[in-house]
């Protein structure tokens, strides 16, 4: 039976009919409820006794060594362990990840013999994607897109900043040189570096980077300070940090001359929301904001090579 993880993680051990729930982790079928567990009860009646006479957490750390290779421990459950099985819990979790990459690969080899004949013959792209690092938001899988169709770039809020050499060389790659057709800049709802820009608190060296965020909060902030609702007020800083990026991106030398000899690339904003699990096009006006733009920002007469 394979773990099914949730897609919200519960505050709590909670019991539903047939199914065991552990927080931050992964799901499990009781044995009186699956035909899996009736199986093993079956053939191996010590496991199955041994099953019974365990407390309910205990069955799932059982059923989690055994046939889910690692259960997924917090860093307070960590922490409380003695060393040997701290030193134990994070061999595991690092082998899991190439047991996992190789069911992976066996599994692509079978569905797609070529599969890493093409994968190996270069990669061209359609689609750069600008996004924030937060762990819950796995870029091609909420797009359906597969290896080698989408250029990916993430840090903390999905920030496009022209001092970033780093987000200016995706940038300038992707589009230079991959010759992508869309760049997209993805936000998040319930994003944690934008809550942190709107803390009035020190955070140390993160403060030049949320600076950028609460900069928005300036431009904006005469439209933000008429919401009273903390959350809605939230999530349009959400929206229009991604806006400000889009802009940030079209200010780019290798965007405004690919798209005036092209017309491409298309500068797009949008937001992934974890209540639905769906995208929001912001709508961006990309030729309406490109204008604008280039009454200070035009850099299509240089054809340089810089961004």
């Amino acid at each position: 039976m394979p773990c099914v993880r949730p897609r919200a993680a519960l505050p709590h051990v909670a019991r539903a009919p047939g199914v065991f729930v552990r927080p931050r982790g992964t799901v499990f079928p009781s044995s009186s409820a699956s035909p899996f567990l009736g199986f093993l009860a079956a053939r191996h009646t010590p496991f199955q006794q041994q099953l019974n006479a365990t407390p309910r957490l205990d069955q799932l750390r059982i059923l989690g060594v055994r046939y889910c290779s690692t259960i997924r421990m917090s860093s307070q459950e960590l922490e409380s362990q003695p060393p040997s099985q701290v030193k134990k819990y994070l061999q595991q979790s690092h082998d899991r990840i190439f047991e996992n990459n190789k069911r992976w690969a066996e599994e692509q080899k079978a569905k797609h013999p070529e599969f890493f004949t093409n994968l190996s013959a270069g990669q061209s792209p359609d689609y750069l994607w600008i996004g924030c690092s937060d762990s819950r938001i796995p870029a091609e899988a909420i797009t359906g897109l597969g290896p080698g169709e989408m250029f990916i770039h993430r840090n903390i809020a999905n920030l496009v900043c022209n001092t970033d050499l780093n987000v200016m060389s995706v940038v300038n790659y992707a589009v230079r040189h991959l010759h992508v057709k869309h760049v997209i800049v993805c936000g998040h709802y319930g994003c944690g570096g934008v809550k942190a820009a709107m803390t009035p608190k020190d955070m140390g060296l993160l403060n030049p980077w949320l600076r950028n965020i609460r900069d928005v909060y300036r431009l904006h902030e005469a439209e933000l300070d008429t919401i009273e609702d903390e959350e809605k007020k939230y999530d349009r800083l959400v929206e229009l940090n991604v806006v400000e990026q889009c802009r940030n991106v079209i200010k780019t030398a290798a965007v405004q001359q690919s798209y005036a000899r092209g017309g491409f690339p298309v500068v797009h904003g949008w937001v992934f929301g974890f209540k639905d699990g769906l995208l929001k096009d912001l709508e961006i006006d990309f030729e309406g904001q490109l204008k604008s733009i280039q009454k200070i920002y035009n850099l299509t007469a240089d054809a340089s090579e810089g961004s």
